[in-house]
């Protein structure tokens, strides 16, 4: 519904958690978005709120065209209510059906953007794939705790809404829910002609997860002698893209052109929208697997920071990682990048994931049968290095 210059698209809960939309306006609102003319007489032409920049129509008709997409992610868990201003969950460790037999539940929760991304996103006119990006922010860092992803929440703010624009970013947000095993619930859209230029918009969400309490990662696990694995990134991710703005305006690069030297077929732009790798059910079916043996002692989600700023956040403050950079092969368009832009290497690393998206501290004994594990998940686990003495800093070797 509509309340203040908010539309809220999951506010009323229809049977078997399908989500409807119903105002709670007594009257009907004008569609009419234009200004008007100042000469004519103001009491025959009254100022609406579409006047004013906000338009209900346009959220009424966006609430509809996204039901398909909220209703694919949803199971058991979410409880229908309907005409609640609020979403509801079961934690279900109790329930027969599928009872995870947690002893002491602990919720976690996060919340992320996709940043400056999203300027490409407009520019290119390309908005089915932002919203996965959203999702996987977040819940790329759920995972780290250990957690299993229950439900997401995504919040977008646009100048103008545009139900068609809004519904193709929800249903990536929809996607990634999926990809994640996680229920979009709710969400909200918020209509400020005001604060946002024409044109854009702003991408946020919100995720919970569950962990039992004693196998929450923990940066005391981490050992000397411990393996650090690497999952493949899928690219940028969502990190860095003021950098990548800035690195195409020096070097005029343009974002329709193919480049053959970065590949053969997709345009830039195509390569810089290319959506952020989920882990989501890598890691949760990995953590499934061994849940009697501790075997992995520490994780993290490569974002802003590279791997230096994010490894080090697993670490205790008496052991460190070393890492080799050449244990993997860095994608073609972080060297294009810097090579475009002049930017040292040492940045490069500073900023971006440089082709590791996810990061594994696990027990040596384990490390073999880990990496298998993963492989048969669909992903390109990466021996990077090991857990040695010192200051909770990391070391990359070339």
């Amino acid at each position: 519904m509509v309340w203040g210059d908010r539309i809220l698209w999951g506010e009323t809960v229809a049977p078997r958690g399908r989500f409807t939309h119903k105002s709670n306006y007594p009257y009907n609102m004008t569609t009419k978005t234009g200004q008007g003319d100042s000469t004519t007489n103001p009491e025959k032409n009254p100022l609406t709120y579409a006047d004013a920049g906000v338009n209900i129509n346009a959220g009424d008709r966006m609430v509809g065209m996204i039901q398909h997409a909220m209703r694919k992610t949803h199971g058991p868990r979410v409880i229908d209510q309907p005409g609640g201003f609020a979403n509801l969950f079961r934690l279900d460790y109790n329930e027969k059906l599928f009872r995870r037999n947690f002893r002491d539940p602990v919720l976690v929760a996060c919340t992320d953007g996709v940043g400056t991304k999203v300027k490409l996103a407009i520019e290119l006119k390309q908005y089915d794939t932002i919203g996965i990006d959203c999702v996987a922010m977040n819940v790329n860092d759920l995972i780290v705790q250990g957690a299993e992803p229950l439900f997401f929440l995504d919040y977008l703010a646009v100048n103008t809404l545009e139900p068609e624009v809004a519904t193709a970013i929800v249903k990536g947000v929809s996607t990634g829910c999926v990809e994640s095993g996680c229920a979009l619930i709710g969400g909200e859209t918020a209509e400020m002609s005001d604060l946002y230029q024409s044109g854009d918009f702003d991408l946020a969400g919100f995720a919970v997860g569950v962990v039992e309490l004693e196998k929450a990662i923990d940066p005391s696990r981490v050992e000397t002698g411990d393996i650090v694995i690497g999952l493949e990134s899928s690219g940028l991710h969502s990190n860095g893209y003021t950098l990548v703005r800035a690195i195409i305006k020096k070097a005029n690069l343009n974002l329709d052109q193919i480049y053959p030297e970065l590949d053969e077929q997709k345009t830039l732009g195509q390569i810089l929208l290319t959506p952020t790798r989920l882990y989501a059910k890598s890691i949760v079916q990995l953590l499934r697997k061994y849940t009697v043996k501790k075997v992995v002692s520490g994780m993290a989600h490569i974002t802003g920071g590279g791997l230096e700023g994010n490894v080090n956040r697993a670490l205790s403050d008496d052991v460190s990682a070393s890492i080799q950079t050449n244990t993997w092969e860095i994608p073609k368009i972080f060297q294009f990048l810097a090579e475009k832009g002049n930017v040292a290497q040492d940045e490069m690393f500073r900023v971006f994931n440089m082709g590791i998206g996810f990061v594994l501290i696990v027990r040596p004994s384990f490390a073999n049968s880990i990496m298998r594990h993963l492989e048969k998940s669909g992903e390109k686990p990466k021996e990077l290095g090991r857990i040695i003495k010192g200051n909770g800093q990391v070391l990359l070797q070339k």
